[in-house]
């Protein structure tokens, strides 16, 4: 089994504890970490060596930043095809040798959208990057995960109240479409895939009261190629964390692959 996840943690240096409690308890083979918001050198790489885990970081200072955490070894490559002049750290992907197969992961931190058109078509042209990208990916028929923080809220139930969100950059009508075009290729929402419940969500704002009456939204996402889908076994949403003092605002997702 490979039990892969995926957690916008929003600081790892912050969230440190957290995170190496959850690995503790978890065991996830494959960890897919967004937000980091740290260049790599300031990466708590000795602590999650310590835990067992072989590390890979496409840092940025005090924004974004991915990272992909693996108890097997891993061939990565930083940044998503398609810009070479875009210099935000939200893509790195990860080649994963175990029991000997390979499976392929990405971690992505998709751009939110909000604070004007310019920011808007950013987050609409990344999206189009990373469709022809996965596009590409889907034709070496490997087992694939593209694991993140998508920033978008794709259905109506996925938010717990839609109606807040429909002037939002996660909800608008460009953005839920872009993000089924990109399960157009033939990836599979793993949520989705186990269940139709209305109150998965893995980010709640931190206005006060949010968590506790439940007023969240799904938007962090694994989308899992045809090769992987076929040994889905399992998903979970790790919602407790969003109790914890001091939480991030998302929790981990996570998967088990036979």
């Amino acid at each position: 089994m490979l039990r892969i996840a995926t957690w916008n943690v929003n600081s790892v240096r912050q969230r440190l504890e957290h995170l190496l409690g959850w690995l503790k308890e978890t065991q996830p083979d494959v960890v897919c970490l967004q937000e980091i918001k740290c260049v790599d050198e300031a990466f708590p790489r000795l602590e999650i060596e310590s835990a067992g885990y072989n590390v890979a970081v496409h840092g940025q200072k005090t924004f974004n930043g991915v990272a992909i955490l693996s108890r097997h070894p891993i061939e990565c490559e930083r940044g998503l095809p398609g810009d070479a002049g875009d210099a935000q750290s939200r893509y790195i992907e990860a080649v994963v040798s175990h029991d000997g197969a390979i499976t392929r992961v990405a971690s992505i931190y998709l751009p939110n959208g909000n604070g004007g058109p310019e920011k808007y078509a950013y987050k609409l042209a990344w999206m189009e990057r990373l469709r022809l990208h996965a596009r590409d990916l889907l034709k070496l028929e490997e087992p694939l995960v593209l694991a993140g923080d998508y920033n978008v809220i794709p259905e109506p139930g996925d938010a717990k109240t839609p109606a807040n969100w429909t002037r939002d950059a996660l909800f608008l009508p460009q953005t839920r479409a872009a993000f089924r075009e990109l399960l157009a290729l033939g990836l599979v929402d793993a949520v989705r895939a186990v269940t139709d419940a209305q109150d998965v969500y893995t980010f709640w704002d931190y206005t006060a009261g949010a968590f506790r009456r439940n007023d969240g939204i799904r938007i962090d996402h694994l989308l899992l190629s045809q090769q992987a889908a076929d040994r889905l076994r399992h998903v979970a949403v790790d919602r407790d964390l969003r109790a914890l003092d001091k939480p991030s605002d998302h929790v981990p997702v996570r998967v088990d692959l036979a």
